[in-house]
C-alpha cells in the first residue's frame, strides 16, 4: 500500500482510510451501539487501515471518545496510526459554527482528552464560520502544529475563495470535501489550486450514501423513511436516480473481471485518482470495513481508469 503525505506536513497515511461518523454518531444515524463502533475501529486497524477520521459532530464527541479507548486496548503502535478530527460546532447550538483562534484551541485541547492522545494528525476546520478571517483561523492551527499538538492543518466545507483566504500563509496542508463519481464538480476550479499549492486533498461521502456500492437495482423504487437523510436527497429521487443507478450498473462488469464488488471497485478508482490523497469510506459493521479493505488489492489499469471516468463524465 502506498503512503501519500499530506501537505506539507510530515503525515503519511495510506490510501486507504475509514471514516467514523457511524462509530457512535447517535445524532446522525440510529441504533449505534458503542461496541459495534469500537469494533469497526479495531478491524480497520487490524486490516492495515492507518487512517482514522472522525470528529466532535460525531456524537458531540462520542465517535472520539470511542477511537481513544479503542487505542488503548491493545499494544498499537500510535506512531503508525493516523488521527484526524475536526471542530467549529459550538455545543449545543444547532448548525452554529465558530473558527475563532480561542475555540480551535480549546477544541483541540478537548479532543486530544478525548482521544487519549498527545498530539492529533490532521486537525481540520469542520465548516466555516461567519465572521472569523480564515488566515486568522489557520494561524491558530499553524501554532498548534508549531507546538506538536497537531501534525497537519486541515479544512473542510470551504469555498474556494475561502480557502485561498486561509490559505494565505501557505499553511493548509490538507482540504476534505464533498466528491465522489457522481459529485465532480471540485475537479473544475478546486483540483488545480490544491495541485498548484501542493495541497492534499481527502472526499468524503465517496460512496454516495450507498448509491456506488451496487446495492441498489434499477427499477427498484426505494422508500426512506421519516429523518433519513436519503429520503429528500436528491440523488435518491426521479430521473437522476435512474442515470446514476444506469452507470453503476455498468461498473458490474469491469467489477467481475477484477473479482471485486462494485464498491471496491469504485475505492480503487479514487485511490488511482492523481488528486485524492486518502479515500474514507464510512462503515456502520465491521463486514463492511473488512470488504472496504480488500480495495487495496485491486490493482486498476490505466484503461479501466479511464473507462471508469468516462461512465460517470455527466456528473
Amino acid at each position: 500500500m502506498a503512503e501519500i503525505r499530506i501537505g506539507h506536513s510530515q503525515v503519511y497515511a495510506e490510501q486507504l482510510g475509514l471514516g467514523a461518523n457511524a462509530v457512535d454518531g447517535h445524532n446522525l444515524f440510529s441504533n449505534l451501539e458503542d461496541a459495534v463502533g469500537k469494533q469497526v475501529v479495531r478491524t480497520a486497524l487490524d486490516n492495515g487501515i492507518n487512517l482514522i477520521d472522525t470528529a466532535y459532530a460525531y456524537g458531540n464527541g462520542r465517535s472520539e471518545e470511542l477511537i481513544g479507548e479503542v487505542l488503548k486496548e491493545k499494544d498499537y503502535d500510535r506512531s503508525r496510526i493516523m488521527i484526524a478530527t475536526k471542530a467549529a460546532h459550538v455545543p449545543n447550538e444547532k448548525r452554529t459554527f465558530d473558527n475563532s483562534p480561542e475555540f480551535l484551541k480549546q477544541s483541540v485541547e478537548n479532543a486530544l482528552r478525548r482521544l487519549q492522545t498527545d498530539y492529533i494528525d490532521i486537525f481540520y476546520i469542520h465548516f466555516p464560520d461567519e465572521s472569523t478571517p480564515k488566515n486568522e483561523a489557520v494561524a491558530a492551527l499553524h501554532e498548534l502544529k508549531e507546538a506538536g499538538k497537531i501534525r497537519a492543518v486541515g479544512v473542510s466545507n470551504f469555498s474556494l475563495e475561502q480557502l485561498k483566504e486561509a490559505n494565505q500563509d501557505g499553511y493548509v496542508d490538507v482540504v476534505e470535501d464533498k466528491f465522489s463519481l457522481i459529485h465532480r464538480s471540485a475537479e473544475k476550479e478546486l483540483f488545480p489550486y490544491l495541485e498548484q499549492n501542493k495541497i492534499s486533498f481527502v472526499p468524503y461521502f465517496p460512496l454516495a450514501s450507498g448509491l456506488l456500492t451496487g446495492k441498489y437495482q434499477l427499477g427498484q423504487e426505494k422508500q426512506f423513511s421519516e429523518g433519513d437523510p436519503r429520503r429528500n436527497n436528491p440523488d435518491f429521487q426521479g430521473e437522476r436516480f435512474e442515470t446514476i443507478l444506469q452507470a453503476v450498473d455498468q461498473l458490474r462488469p469491469i467489477a467481475n473481471k477484477y473479482e471485486a464488488s462494485v464498491a471496491q471497485l469504485v475505492l480503487a478508482w479514487y485511490m488511482k485518482h492523481p488528486r485524492i490523497s486518502v479515500v474514507i469510506p464510512g462503515a456502520k459493521k465491521p463486514e463492511q470495513v473488512a470488504a472496504n479493505a480488500k480495495s487495496l488489492d485491486i490493482h486498476l489499469s490505466n484503461e479501466d481508469y479511464q473507462e471508469i471516468d468516462r461512465l460517470f463524465q455527466g456528473f
